[in-house]
C-alpha cells in the first residue's frame, strides 16, 4: 500500500500497490502493521456498503464523538465518488478545512478518515457502490453532522444534489452548533 498524508493532518489516500501477472494483479488494501508504521488506527469494529441508483445521490456529513469516535476507511468499488471529509478536532492546525478526493473503482483509492472528521460523499456515475470499515460501533446518540451545503465550508460539490435524505438535509449549520451538544462552538 502506498500512503499520502492529505492536507488535513492524519488523514491519508491509500493506493494500491499493485502485484500484477498474466492473470490481473495482487494488491493487499489492509495491513495493520503498516496502519501502525504510519501512526494510523487499524481496528476494524465494522464493515459497511452503500449503494446509490443514480449520480448525484449525497450522503453526509457524518461523524461520532467521543467515546465512540471512529476512524473510516472508505473505497469505491463500483462507479465513482467525489469523497469530502472536514476537520472537527478543535485542537488541530486544520480545524474545519476540508479536502475531496474523487475515488472510483477505475483508480482503486482508500481514503482514511481519522477520528473527530465529518464525512460525506457524492455519487459521480449511476451504480455506485462504496465499502468502508470503521473502528467502532454506529451510536446513533453520539451521531453529529453538518449541513453538506453550509456557506461557511463551501464544498464544490461536482454535481447538482439529485437525492438526498431528509436526515443530511437537515443538519445544522455551523454557525446553530454549539459545544455542549458535542458540535465546535
Amino acid at each position: 500500500m502506498i500512503f499520502t498524508e492529505t492536507t488535513l493532518q492524519g488523514a491519508f489516500i491509500i493506493d494500491l500497490e499493485k502485484r500484477p501477472d498474466h492473470r490481473g494483479f495482487f494488491a493487499r488494501t489492509f495491513c495493520g502493521k503498516e496502519f501502525e508504521a504510519h501512526s494510523l488506527k487499524p481496528v476494524v469494529a465494522q464493515c459497511n456498503t452503500s449503494y446509490n441508483h443514480k449520480k448525484g445521490t449525497l450522503r453526509g456529513m457524518h461523524y461520532q464523538i467521543p467515546p465512540v469516535a471512529e476512524t473510516k476507511l472508505v473505497r469505491c468499488i463500483r462507479g465513482a465518488i467525489y469523497d469530502v471529509i472536514i476537520d472537527m478536532r478543535s485542537e488541530s492546525p486544520t480545524f474545519l478545512s476540508h479536502i475531496g478526493v474523487e475515488l472510483s473503482a477505475d483508480n482503486s483509492r482508500t481514503l482514511y478518515i481519522p477520528e473527530m472528521f465529518a464525512h460525506g460523499y457524492q455519487a459521480l456515475t449511476d451504480d455506485s457502490e462504496v465499502i468502508y470499515q470503521v473502528s467502532e460501533f454506529y451510536q446513533p446518540g453520539y451521531e453529529r453532522g453538518l449541513r453538506y451545503d453550509d456557506p461557511f465550508f463551501k464544498i464544490n460539490w461536482p454535481l447538482k444534489v439529485t437525492e438526498i435524505s431528509q436526515k443530511d438535509s437537515n443538519w445544522p449549520l455551523l454557525r446553530m452548533m454549539s459545544v455542549g451538544s458535542g458540535y465546535p462552538r
